[in-house]
Order: structure tokens, then sequence, then C-alpha cells
């Protein structure tokens, strides 16, 4: 019989989420079988009806086809609450609909997200553009229960949906020359207003990258949803990268390419500030923003007088990850 040891950020099912806040697996499941006529995954009501007031977004079929399947793998210890539905959809940073944190949820929603296709190319045996249904349905979705740290100090909880980005990557075969990854969002001033924008400071596409081995690890995962639904569009639908123990501007949203290249790739916000925002951004408190500490971070939701301040912990607390930077000067590659 194999025995499994759990890494230092895992937890039992049980304590992953009180039952009020979000489905369990065995509910999660239970309701993704009853599909079969439904347009809709069902989800749960939290405390005080978080998720009443959020419309729910229709999900396609290969979306609908994978939930009877999908697995759980929760990786957030167990004295931390899931973050409502409604913090999570309503407030959060995507620059290509605008600036404020609101601006995503008021301007997504003519965003088309069906069909997409993702293009795979670079240093790879196996180059090609791919439907999304097409490079979902081999797959096994999991879902992964991550802390999300943005580099702005403010955080969350978020249940994601997805399966391993080291899956896809091994199935394009990278060649012996591949050392990065580029990742590049969709393109679509049209329905994405701040591409359009005079004001804004960032030039399109958002372009973002890991090297090869963070890409591989386990941990780092391609979403296609969360809370048990569809991903909405304004939190990067219909295909985002999460990588946990990095900062939030990392995992890329509506992602259209995906490159594997010898040369590490000029990020976004590197390319706007690198002295404020570095290629590695791994989450860590003894490095501080120019402009303010890591040391602490506001846990959302929060309010003026329960502003919910806890300790920031290195890799976001994904201890796991940390043979991959043995011998990295954190701090001079921030």
């Amino acid at each position: 019989m194999l025995i499994q040891i759990p890494p230092p950020s895992a937890c039992r099912e049980s304590e992953v989420t009180p039952e009020s806040v979000y489905l369990s697996r065995r509910q999660l499941l239970g309701a993704a079988a009853g599909l079969v006529a439904a347009t809709l995954l069902p989800v749960a009501q939290g405390e005080g009806g978080d998720y009443a007031d959020v419309e729910p977004v229709a999900a396609p079929a290969w979306f609908r086809e994978k939930l009877p399947g999908v697995h759980w793998r929760a990786v957030t210890p167990g004295d931390e609450a899931v973050t409502p539905f409604k913090t999570v959809s309503q407030y959060n940073n995507f620059y290509e609909f605008g600036p404020n944190k609101t601006d995503p949820a008021t301007r997504a929603a003519g965003l088309v997200t069906e069909p997409r296709t993702l293009l795979v190319d670079g240093e790879v045996a196996r180059p090609g553009r791919h439907a999304l249904e097409d490079l979902v349905r081999p797959q096994r979705l999991e879902e992964r229960i991550y802390r999300l740290r943005c580099v702005e100090g403010w955080s969350m909880v978020i249940p994601w949906l997805g399966f391993p980005l080291g899956s896809l990557l091994e199935r394009v075969e990278p060649t012996s020359r591949a050392r990065f990854v580029r990742f590049e969002t969709l393109v679509d001033p049209e329905r994405m207003p701040g591409q359009r924008s005079g004001f804004s400071l960032l030039d399109w596409p958002y372009v973002e990258g890991l090297r090869i081995d963070e890409a591989m690890h386990p941990l780092t995962l391609l979403a296609v949803g969360m809370y048990g639904r569809i991903l909405p569009n304004q939190n990067g639908a219909p295909l985002r990268l999460v990588v946990p123990w990095k900062y939030g501007f990392k995992s890329i949203k509506s992602i259209v390419r995906i490159s594997l290249v010898e040369e590490r790739p000029r990020t976004t916000w590197e390319l706007v500030a690198s002295h404020e925002y570095g290629f590695y951004a791994n989450v860590n408190p003894q490095v501080d923003h120019p402009r303010w500490s890591q040391a602490r971070e506001r846990r959302l939701p929060s309010g003026l007088f329960s502003p919910n301040i806890i300790p920031t912990r290195l890799f976001n607390g994904y201890d796991e990850v940390a043979g991959l930077y043995a011998g990295l000067d954190l701090r001079e590659n921030f």
C-alpha cells in the first residue's frame, strides 16, 4: 500500500472550509452529477448571503463534463477561511479592464471567452494552436485551495479548479533549449477598455514568465474555474495561471499564448518599473517594496474596525518550493 505524505502546506479536507462558506467536496460532486440538463453549477450560500447577489456564469459543455471527475487537493492550512466568492469576483486587478479594483467586475461582461484557442510554441517538439476544450478534456481537473497574496499588501484564500501546468508542458515536449516559459494575455481593445485607454502605463499584450522548473512545479496551476463554477470573466476567463508562492501579478489572466524560450522574457511590470517589480516576485516578508513594507498583509474581507492584518510568510507559506531557489540571493533576485 502506497502511503502519501502531504506537503507542509496541505490540510485535511474537513479542515479547509466551513460548510457555511463553501460546498464540501461530497456536496460539490453530488451537485455536479446532476448537471446533464443544467448550464450552471449550483454554489453554496455563504454566511450573510455572500453569493446571493452574484450573477452566475453560464458554463460550456467541456467544463460541465469535467466536474464529476474533479479531484480534491487542498493545499492551504485549515485554520484559514476561504474568502467569499463575492469579494474575489468583485475586487481584483485586471488592468485590461481599467486601473480600479471594481473595473473588472463592472466592465468584463462583454468579453468573449468561447470559442478560445491557446497557441503553444517556441522550444517544443509539438507546437500548435489548440481549442481550449481539447486541452482540458485529457486533464484531470483538481480543486486547489490556495492563498493569493497581492504585491499591494492584501490577500485572499481561493478554491481554484484547474490542472497542473506541468502536465500541459509535458504533452508539448520541451526541447533541451527551453529554460523559461513566456505567457501572453488576450488583446481585445473593443471589449477590454483598459487596453484602449490613453492613461494606461502598460503596453499590451500583458506578458509574464517563469523559469521552466517553476512552471513544472506541481503547485503551478492552470485554472479554468473557481468555487466550483466556471472562471468569471473578471477573474481571467477562460484560462489563467495560478502560482501561489508568488505575488499575484505573476498569475496572468486570459492566457492566449504560452511560449517556451531560451532567454528570460521581459515581463510587463518589469518593463514599467524594474526596481519595484522583479521577475521572480516570490512572496517575501524580508524584502520590502520600495514604497511599503511586505512584512504584513490585509486578509480580505476586512473593514475599518476589523482590518484583519496578519503576518506574511516566505513563499506565502508554501515551503515546498524553497528548493527551487537554493543558493539564489532572494533579495537581489526579488
